[in-house]
């Protein structure tokens, strides 16, 4: 079980941590109903549109309040498109889609210089990726080249053309699908680009009643379009958000047991690539959002045990001998450094074998 001590002392910091901030005068500013009401109201409506989802749901919700991106892989036709178009409602950000194809060069994604008719001069038109949040759809049936692309933008939160850097949208959230990698004209995404996805998530076939439900929608008439949900927040209350999340506290006992974890994939025989330092943080940032959304100011070790797998899997990389792709959706060597990797006793004895993996 957890220490006494140990969540008495993360108690103490659970004050008013997600509920004022210093507005630019210096005083307080309140929120009108406390965040996690906000969220849970923005995860209801969600799970309207993706019935039977909620898991996904509110992962990819944990995902963005994090600060990161998501990728999606999963088969086309399971509601890839619904949940990245209604998170930008609920949030009532402006969303853009970007079909990726094989033709496709890196001005599709981030825009280009082109001659003004009027003027005659060069100016910067941009490209879908100006958006508040983006999906980019079927990821890995573009070149790498374009897939490339998006790295800047993904981890500067900029695009750079003909040496100008143009700033993107804040907040600036990226949800990627790719297709199953046995699919036909598909391209593994590089190591590179896999780090910089905070979460890698499946949704999945939905249950039978659900899919049921979904039927009975389409039958009566009655199917809600995700495009058509009314916004819980603004994008400035997202932002606030976040950075409300990343003031959560994270107590030493647990950031050891972090580099721990990231010391055992390292040394793993069976890996060529270990997690990186970007990884850990990605994991840090990933508790915390989840400790926020359950209402409290500090994470405990569940935090991190529910968030390991979808942030830390699809970054390792196995050595020759065991494919790729069997390696990214083979989370079991994960679970087992994870499980049998013990926490600091100040972080209370025994509890990381306590959640099956």
């Amino acid at each position: 079980m957890v220490s006494p001590d140990f969540l008495d002392k993360m108690r103490e910091r659970n004050g008013t941590v997600y509920k004022v901030e210093d507005d630019h005068t210096g005083g307080l500013q309140h929120w009108p109903e406390a965040p996690q009401v906000l969220l849970h109201r923005m995860q209801l409506k969600l799970e309207h549109v993706l019935l039977g989802k909620q898991a996904v749901i509110r992962q990819t919700i944990t995902a963005l309040l994090a600060g990161g991106h998501v990728l999606l892989e999963d088969i086309p036709g399971v509601g890839k498109t619904v949940l990245a178009q209604g998170i930008a409602r609920v949030m009532g950000g402006e969303f853009r889609r970007i079909q990726f194809t094989s033709d496709m060069v890196p001005a599709d994604v981030i825009g280009g210089v082109v001659l003004e008719r009027g003027s005659g001069e060069l100016v910067y038109r941009p490209g879908p990726i100006i958006a508040n949040v983006v999906l980019a759809d079927e990821i890995n049936r573009t070149s790498p080249r374009t897939q490339s692309a998006l790295l800047e933008a993904m981890e500067e939160r900029t695009v750079s053309i003909e040496g100008e850097t143009h700033r993107l949208p804040d907040p600036f959230m990226l949800i990627a699908t790719q297709n199953p990698l046995s699919f036909q004209g598909t391209s593994p995404l590089p190591e590179a680009q896999l780090d910089r996805f905070l979460m890698r998530l499946s949704i999945g076939y939905p249950e039978a009643d659900a899919e049921e439900r979904l039927l009975e929608q389409y039958a009566e008439g009655n199917r809600q379009d995700p495009a058509r949900l009314r916004p819980v927040i603004t994008p400035p209350e997202w932002l606030r958000m976040q950075k409300e999340a990343a003031q959560t506290h994270m107590h030493h006992a647990l950031m050891e047991y972090m580099v721990r974890v990231a010391e055992a994939t390292r040394r793993s025989p069976e890996l060529a690539l270990g997690l990186s330092p970007r990884a850990l943080r990605d994991w840090l940032r990933a508790a915390q959002a989840g400790a926020y959304m359950e209402g409290r100011g500090y994470v405990i070790p569940d935090d991190l045990l529910a968030t390991a797998e979808p942030v830390l899997a699809h970054r390792l990389a196995f050595r020759s001998g065991m494919s790729g792709a069997e390696g990214m959706r083979d989370g079991s060597l994960l679970a087992a450094i994870v499980r049998e990797t013990p926490f600091p006793r100040e972080a209370g004895a025994g509890f990381g074998g306590r959640r099956a993996r």
